[in-house]
């Protein structure tokens, strides 16, 4: 970060209202970037800086911060990122006028470094939308917009003991821990208000976590990880007393397609050995196909027919092949693909 830490801590000390603390977490790197975290922590107290080792990704200084904040509301702020001007009053004002909620949804400029030119606007929700949701009736519209049910953490601001009363934490050193935590954050809030304010500023850039290494097999570990937690997620609320079914189509829907896509879109099967996409999956699966069955019954029939092959792949590596063989040549020319990690159009 040590190329874009000072705009992002400047984006910070600009803002007219001051009522703020920033923690800071820095892992262990080569570059300058914790001496100029020490530079501005030495001259302005609301800078609190935290170290820890490499872990690969932001999870743990998220998790950490949260702990250690002592304001009301929290914002997730990537190093190589900034915040709007002006947008830490407009945001305490809206949040005063409507106090309260677990989750204030807001909006997100794009800036791609690459082209030089702004992205159209990310705001999960429509810009005259300004009713007040509980956390399963803001999945359901989601649900209805046909959007993308693990938005970005910075797309919100969080009330802080939502997320400690609720343990609500990233996954340790993955690298789509917003795909596990958006989910649940947005489910258990008592009280979702979008209120459209686009106070991040996301850079995109060549080397960055999310653009760098997209090789097929890249993210298997991190989605084995956040499926087998959310597959647990699903199976304890939809047990609980007026759950709407809806909900489970939504995310069926959703954390089938990872799976279909991750692990058996044609160019993955060409590309990543079987047995590293079995050893990687697998894990998904230790206590049993249980919650993965009970996801399933919420699923179209295509994924459900999937869903057996999945299960085929996993329990016998002598048939593995014929699993492969079911989504080059049946699943996928029927259904199509999409070469996106949303997979929406499955």
């Amino acid at each position: 970060m040590e190329r874009y830490v000072r705009e992002c801590f400047e984006s910070l000390l600009t803002q007219p209202f001051g009522d703020w603390e920033c923690l800071v977490g820095v892992e262990t790197s080569k570059d300058a970037t914790e001496a100029i975290v020490r530079e501005y922590a030495a001259k302005d107290k609301r800078f609190r800086v935290f170290t820890g080792p490499r872990s690969g990704s932001c999870s743990a200084s998220r998790n950490t911060a949260t702990d250690m904040a002592r304001g009301e509301y929290v914002i997730f702020l990537d190093g190589d990122d900034t915040i709007a001007e002006g947008c830490l009053q407009r945001l305490h004002d809206k949040i005063a006028a409507r106090p309260g909620a677990d989750i204030y949804p807001c909006a997100m400029r794009v800036f791609n470094e690459v082209t030089g030119k702004d992205e159209p606007q990310r705001d999960n929700y429509p810009a005259d939308f300004s009713d007040e949701l509980t956390g399963p009736e803001a999945t359901l519209m989601i649900y209805k917009l046909r959007r993308d049910p693990c938005p970005m953490l910075q797309l919100s601001v969080f009330r802080r003991l939502h997320l400690v009363e609720n343990g609500l934490k990233c996954l340790y050193g993955h690298k789509r821990q917003d795909s596990e935590f958006a989910p649940r954050a947005l489910y258990l809030a008592k009280r979702v208000i979008p209120i459209h304010e686009p106070f991040y500023i996301y850079r995109m850039r060549e080397n960055s976590v999310s653009m760098l290494n997209k090789n097929t097999g890249y993210y298997l570990k991190d989605y084995s990880g956040i499926l087998k937690s959310l597959l647990a997620f699903h199976a304890k609320v939809s047990r609980e007393k007026g759950f709407d079914r809806r909900i489970s189509e939504f995310w069926a829907r959703h954390w089938m397609n990872w799976i279909c896509y991750y692990w058996f879109a044609p160019r993955v099967i060409h590309g990543t050995p079987r047995a590293r996409r079995r050893e990687v999956l697998k894990p998904v699966f230790a206590e049993g196909f249980g919650d993965f069955d009970l996801l399933c019954r919420a699923a179209t029939r295509p994924r459900r027919i999937a869903a057996l092959f999945v299960k085929l792949f996993v329990r016998c590596r002598a048939l593995a092949w014929l699993a492969d063989a079911f989504f080059l040549f049946i699943y996928y020319p029927l259904v199509g693909v999409r070469d996106s990690t949303h997979c929406t159009s499955f």
